[in-house]
């Protein structure tokens, strides 16, 4: 079965990627509209770290990892791989080896939406990864697939060249041509966080500052001390 391996395909300004990369994935997915989440299935191998970089994307089938042999020499620095198959697969498509090719070449890190295996050694040397699954069962390499061409992971497509933000809640991917306005809107929902903290910490509640307290009464909540709750439960 054949493919494409599709060479130098434009990419988010380095800019706009390394300013996305100052916030959480939780702020950004918010800022992009509560959009952009790659799946809750998607989990880091490690823990406490946060990378961003530009989508280069692999098209794999089940159990063959020859397309990720092919995507190496498309990668370079400041990219993230990103891989995902025909069919679901939990087999363990990456590992070491692979990580010490895409490290000499400035790769950032991996999320893939099947397995990978070495877990151990990927975070002896700190190469970041994020994955549907751990698995030391191995692959062939016999079938055709696709490098740089848009895949689509939990349902959300990626194309080369867009953001990838991953940290330990999770993996969001900003489209190319939102990397800008996804980077000013994260801004702005840091800042609105900032002086909420800040409101939290001074001893302000939530029902306050986000005016909650009428969006109880419109939806019929209200307040009964304990005596009346249980005298009304008793009686009902």
């Amino acid at each position: 079965m054949g493919g494409v391996i599709v060479t130098n395909p434009p990419k988010a300004d380095a800019e706009d990627v390394e300013a996305i990369g100052r916030y959480g994935v939780a702020t950004v997915h918010e800022a992009m509209g509560r959009t952009g989440l790659l799946g809750t299935h998607l989990r880091p191998i490690q823990r406490d770290t946060r990378i961003v970089g530009t989508a280069v994307t692999v098209l794999s089938w089940p159990g063959d990892n020859l397309m990720i042999h092919a995507a190496v020499e498309q990668c370079g620095a400041g990219d993230i791989l990103v891989v995902t198959t025909t069919s679901p697969s939990t087999d363990g498509m990456f590992g070491e080896l692979f990580a010490t090719a895409l490290r000499r070449r400035g790769v950032r890190g991996l999320v893939i939406d099947a397995g990978v295996r070495d877990t151990a050694e990927l975070r002896a040397m700190g190469f970041p990864v994020w994955a549907a699954a751990v698995s030391a069962q191995g692959t062939v390499k016999a079938t055709g697939g696709s490098v740089n061409v848009p895949v689509a992971v939990g349902g959300r497509p990626v194309h080369p060249g867009d953001v990838i933000l991953a940290d330990d809640d999770g993996v969001v991917v900003v489209p190319r041509s939102r990397a800008r306005r996804t980077a000013q809107a994260s801004a702005a929902r840091e800042q609105k966080e900032a002086a909420s903290r800040a409101a939290f910490l001074d001893g302000q509640l939530g029902l306050d500052r986000y005016g909650l307290r009428e969006t109880l009464v419109r939806l019929g909540v209200t307040y009964r001390s304990y005596e009346e709750y249980r005298n009304e439960s008793a009686a009902s």
